[in-house]
């Protein structure tokens, strides 16, 4: 059996290793690795690959940045070319990038079962071009594998039929869980060389909603910078917004509010857990705050992980830079949010994903 797994940017790296080192274990399976290049930055990727112990992509089809139409175009012309020569008998496409819904589609076309890996997450927020992504992939997927069961349920409602849907739980957190001894040897070096000798917050905001108005932005970062005063912040920037602050007069002064280049995701996994409050935009740094039980704020309206919000430890507080000091200040005064970890986040989803597709197929 061969299995083409797609990934397209850097959250979907860490979503196949743990699908594809289970299904290694099982025999009669050849696994071929396709990286669309949807993103691609030296200092977001490389560093992802040699970390999670991937192999180098067997397939780059180096489509770079675009528009949403372009870059989702492009990728359907080259993945069908790749399809064609490999003749995948199973493609596992991957969270919900662009990526993700134009090889679905390619594979819908061409008559090659999909599986959909962290289907059913809906934010209800059809601006998000996330969200078409979401809902267009989860319907032409043959398998769908969940990590919650709102999952479940969006599907449902949906009219996906019952026997196309798995529960599995998040396979991120298998990554996750896999990798904490790892980051935790790392943490004394990372804390002397950044000069950690108490709190600090952890920042990433890369959403469009947040980072591409220069004066919602210029706003923020002024907030983040009243924040700093009274808890230290890191800032390791995203690459998008990183162009953004170039703008003059966006980056701050204060010193305590640290604009840092990217990190590997070892060195981030370790700020993470040892961080008082990560603030983020992020959909999968809401679900590793949860389960480290660090308290996460959300700069966002909505989520598509309400589990997150409803056991864990993330709190929305919209994109209002004067609602995240409010917020920020509550947890400095002892009253943030605490959680506890959403069934199946166990560090196994990989393997029940595996079993399912070995007993499907082999």
């Amino acid at each position: 059996m061969k299995i083409l797994h797609v990934v397209g940017a850097r959250p979907n790296f860490m979503k196949v290793e743990p699908v594809a080192r289970a299904l290694a274990a099982l025999e009669g399976i050849d696994q071929i690795l396709v990286h669309t290049g949807q993103h691609y930055d030296p200092d977001m990727s490389d560093v992802f690959f040699r970390e999670l112990g991937l192999p180098a992509p067997d397939v780059n089809l180096e489509v770079g940045s675009g528009t949403h139409a372009v870059q989702t175009a492009l990728i359907m012309m080259r993945f069908e070319e790749t399809a064609g020569e490999q003749r995948p008998d199973l493609v596992m496409v991957y969270g919900d990038v662009n990526s993700t819904v134009a090889s679905a589609l390619v594979c819908a076309k061409l008559g090659i079962p999909v599986a959909h890996v962290e289907a059913g997450l809906r934010s209800f927020d059809r601006s998000m071009p996330e969200e078409i992504n979401r809902l267009l992939t989860d319907q032409i997927s043959d398998l769908l594998f969940t990590p919650s069961r709102d999952g479940n349920e969006n599907l449902a409602r949906e009219g996906v039929p019952d026997h196309k849907v798995h529960l599995v739980g998040n396979v991120m957190i298998d990554t996750l869980v896999r990798l904490l001894p790892a980051a935790d040897l790392r943490w004394p070096e990372l804390r002397r060389s950044l000069e950690l000798n108490g709190n600090f917050g952890l920042v990433t905001l890369h959403r469009p909603a947040n980072v591409d108005e220069p004066s919602r932005l210029a706003r923020l970062m002024s907030s983040l910078e009243t924040i700093a005063h009274r808890l230290p912040l890191l800032f390791p920037v995203h690459p998008r917004t990183r162009d953004r602050l170039s703008i003059p007069g966006l980056k701050r002064a204060n010193s305590s509010l640290r604009l840092m280049d990217p990190v590997g995701y070892l060195d981030f996994l370790a700020l993470q857990k040892h961080a008082r409050v990560v603030i983020t935009d992020s959909g999968g740094i809401q679900e590793e705050t949860t389960f480290l039980g660090v308290p996460c704020l959300t700069m966002r309206e909505n989520t598509e992980r309400p589990v997150t919000i409803a056991t864990g430890t993330n709190n929305l507080v919209g994109t209002d830079p004067a609602g995240l000091e409010r917020e920020v200040e509550r947890v400095l005064d002892g009253d943030g949010k605490s959680g506890s970890v959403p069934p199946l986040w166990d560090g196994k989803t990989g393997e029940r994903i595996a079993g399912i597709i070995g007993r499907r197929y082999l």
